[in-house]
């Protein structure tokens, strides 16, 4: 942040003090407002974009003190800090000022040698919570992500991850079932880290044949074993500067778990039939569809590779504890597909959608995929009707988005649909609009503009 930039707004009743800062803060390259009340200093705020609040706790306002002037600040604009002063200083005052959201408090008399730090690391603070703030606010609004589609609160958090650890070398694990999206959100990280421009290595562990694998990963020397007729660089080496995806990480041997541990360990390995050992760079991003706790109960996973490769965890979700994606997703597919085929595809029917909202979806995105491209290709009309689509035709599927065991009714909108689907899930949870927005997996403030949007009455649903 550029110090013409900084706005800073000094509040104390004593001229000389607030006289006396301005002078030193504007010598510092600072934009200095001051104020001698409680009700002039939020007046001057709430019209200002001030980054820094410098307040004397003991104002002359009865009704506006300057404890008072703090709460307001925070609650107004959070990322806003605030320096207390008093020169009646006690224990209890300061802790009401630091619990109130105050970055620091301070008791008079001070040198401004003193206050100077305080405001350049309360000014940094600021700069890093606006770029957080201003961050999320850009994730939430993002329906994709790297190639991943998706607007659930899930997905948002996931995104979040990603910016947040991407650029680092920290190992991340991505546990999912099949066909959640993991190669996709191990893309997302690759391609938005510092490793970007050199090369992603994936290896299927699930698919290399157990005899094979270490060879593809350590490299072998000629002679090695039987068939090695020439020297061999692994996997792990043609990783070298990027990042290296071991997919299905529980399904390598155990017996060649320790190997990779001690590569990650020492940043070396040796190839097979070699005893010199070679130097190696790489970021290590891990996959798995089987849940940790019971790889390591069932031996298939070494606890403390799990640890090493656990540094960061992503916890993908399965489709159907996100249904609020199935749109956005059978959108994008329907758009792919009938660009691939060329075929005059414009959309999906209401009843089409009640049956993909109301679908179990155990093979997960993946086969959401599979069943838009079917139904593009066997559409007989315009429209992707029930008929397309590999469900039975006899009754709607097993449950909806908030996993309760009722039926939409036909002939709806898509608006109808989703009015209805956040009535039944206010009922379930009891007019528990936090408990609504986990089962639908929306944000409470989305769940509550929707509320509002079709002018839904809780304490109604709840007496009916």
């Amino acid at each position: 942040m550029e110090r013409k930039e900084v706005r800073i707004l000094v509040v104390d009743d004593e001229p000389m003090m607030t006289d006396s800062l301005k002078q030193n803060l504007v010598e510092e390259g600072y934009t200095v407002d001051t104020a001698s009340s409680g009700a002039q200093a939020v007046e001057l705020f709430d019209g200002s974009g001030h980054h820094l609040v410098v307040c004397d706790l003991q104002l002359p306002d009865r009704e506006m003190n300057g404890m008072d002037v703090l709460r307001h600040v925070k609650e107004t604009r959070p990322s806003t800090e605030v320096i207390v002063m008093t020169g009646y200083g006690t224990v209890e005052r300061a802790v009401e000022a630091t619990k109130a959201g105050a970055f620091w408090f301070l008791e008079k008399p001070f040198d401004f040698e003193v206050l100077l730090p305080l405001v350049e690391r309360a000014l940094e603070r600021h700069e890093l919570l606006t770029e957080t703030e201003t961050m999320r606010r850009q994730l939430s609004t993002r329906t994709e992500y790297f190639n991943i589609i998706g607007a659930s609160r899930q997905m948002q958090q996931i995104y979040e991850t990603i910016e947040s650890v991407a650029k680092s070398d920290a190992n991340v694990l991505i546990v999912g079932e099949s066909g959640t999206g993991k190669e996709l959100i191990a893309n997302a990280i690759h391609y938005n880290s510092l490793r970007h421009k050199k090369p992603f290595v994936k290896v299927n562990c699930a698919a290399l044949p157990k005899e094979l694998i270490e060879s593809e990963l350590f490299g072998h020397t000629k002679g090695a074993f039987t068939g090695a007729h020439a020297d061999k660089d692994g996997l792990i080496q043609h990783a070298e500067g990027g990042s290296l995806l071991l997919d299905e990480i529980a399904e390598m041997p155990v017996e060649l778990q320790p190997k990779l541990l001690r590569v990650l360990q020492e940043r070396s390995y040796r190839k097979l039939g070699s005893e010199k050992t070679y130097p190696v760079d790489f970021r290590l991003i891990t996959s798995t569809n089987r849940l940790p706790a019971d790889a390591i109960r069932d031996g298939a996973l070494r606890d403390d590779l799990f640890y090493r490769i656990s540094t960061i965890t992503i916890h993908v979700p399965p489709l159907r504890e996100r249904s609020e994606d199935i749109q956005l997703l059978a959108e994008f597919f329907l758009k792919q597909y009938a660009r691939k085929y060329q075929l005059p595809i414009s959309g999906i029917s209401q009843s089409a959608y009640q049956r993909l909202f109301g679908h179990g979806w155990p093979g997960n995105v993946r086969e959401l995929q599979n069943v838009v491209e079917r139904a593009v290709l066997l559409a007989k009309n315009n429209k992707i009707d029930p008929v397309d689509l590999p469900f039975d035709n006899g009754s709607l599927p097993e449950k909806n988005a908030a996993g309760a065991n009722w039926d939409v009714p036909p002939n709806m909108t898509l608006e109808e649909i989703e009015k209805f689907v956040i009535e039944r899930t206010l009922q379930r949870t009891g007019g528990n609009k936090q408990a609504a927005a986990n089962l639908l997996g929306i944000y409470r403030p989305r769940l509550y503009s929707k509320i509002k949007k079709y002018k839904i009455d809780i304490p109604a649903l709840i007496a009916s």
